[in-house]
């Protein structure tokens, strides 16, 4: 897989709220260098994102599980789903935390109330074995079936084993059957699913390739605060535009007088630690913090 389309899978699993714990991307130093500064700063999808590198040792970035925690738990913190998810996943395993079920289902709970169904199906079965949750065969029907009626193809197996081992009804049995058929249509136990998931990855990126770029010095000057966080990121870390300081922090002003929460964010974080060739000043720094926390909802 090339590093672009391996970049394009995972832009698309943040967006759709769905893990990608088996992928890493490979990053330059420059890239990692905006990423590292936007997690710091509060940004979840950065947060999740680095979280990921030092999981999989990616990057340049030795493998640290322990650290991989600390940002999925940011992440997680901030409501990212993806994230919530894979901090069940890693307490279940015992991999940078200690293992502990109970707040392995507590952050799959919280992924699957908002719809991820990694998180329903495995919150699901926990239920079944009673481990990390009283075993509630009620409670773990109602997961699977939120799982299952968004095709996910093994909570429809596992619906379907439950109904076909209690003595149900004749409708039940024939819905166990059902869900059984469409488990093994969607290639349960194969690669077909996740193939069907790359193809719409590889659909997205060419989309956005042939889309006519905006210019983003424009509208940055016509005052775009959006586009005026993104320049001010670009020349921070040399990444799309040559490298400069000076105009990093005058993007970074224009943008957060105009209302950007991240570039609060940024300028609080150069102003704290010194950043960017400015000098460090603690009254300036809480005084974008205290802007950005106003702007909070």
């Amino acid at each position: 897989m090339t590093k672009i389309f391996k970049r394009a899978v995972v832009c698309a699993a943040l967006v759709l709220g769905c893990g990608v714990s088996g992928l890493s991307v490979a990053m330059s130093p420059a890239e990692i260098t905006m990423l590292s500064n936007a997690a710091q700063r509060g940004n979840d999808g950065a947060q999740l994102l680095l979280a990921y590198e030092y999981l999989h040792g990616d990057s340049g970035l030795q493998k640290n599980e322990t650290q991989a925690v600390y940002w999925f738990e940011k992440a997680a913190t901030l409501g990212n789903v993806a994230a919530q998810k894979t901090l069940g996943d890693l307490y279940e395993q015992g991999r940078g935390v200690p293992k502990n079920l109970k707040l392995s289902a507590d952050w799959r709970l919280k992924a699957a109330e908002r719809g991820n169904t990694e998180a329903q199906l495995s919150l699901g079965k926990m239920y079944l074995a009673g481990e990390g949750v009283p075993k509630d065969a009620q409670i773990a029907e109602s997961w699977l079936k939120r799982a299952a009626v968004e095709g996910n193809a093994e909570a429809q197996f596992q619906l379907g084993k439950l109904y076909k081992a209690r003595d149900s009804n004749g409708r039940e049995q024939a819905l166990a059957g059902n869900m059984l058929a469409n488990s093994a249509s969607q290639g349960y136990g194969s690669a077909n699913e996740f193939l069907a998931f790359m193809e719409n990855a590889r659909y997205k990126l060419s989309e956005l390739i042939h889309q006519h770029p905006a210019d983003i010095h424009k509208l940055a000057e016509d005052g775009d605060a959006d586009s005026q966080y993104r320049l001010a990121t670009r020349y921070e870390s040399g990444h799309g535009e040559t490298q400069d300081n000076a105009k990093a922090l005058f993007w970074f002003n224009k943008a957060a007088t105009n209302g950007n929460v991240m570039a609060m964010k940024s300028l609080s974080h150069i102003y704290a630690d010194g950043l960017d060739g400015v000098r460090r000043d603690p009254k300036l720094a809480q005084y974008w913090a205290d802007q950005a926390r106003l702007q909070q909802p």
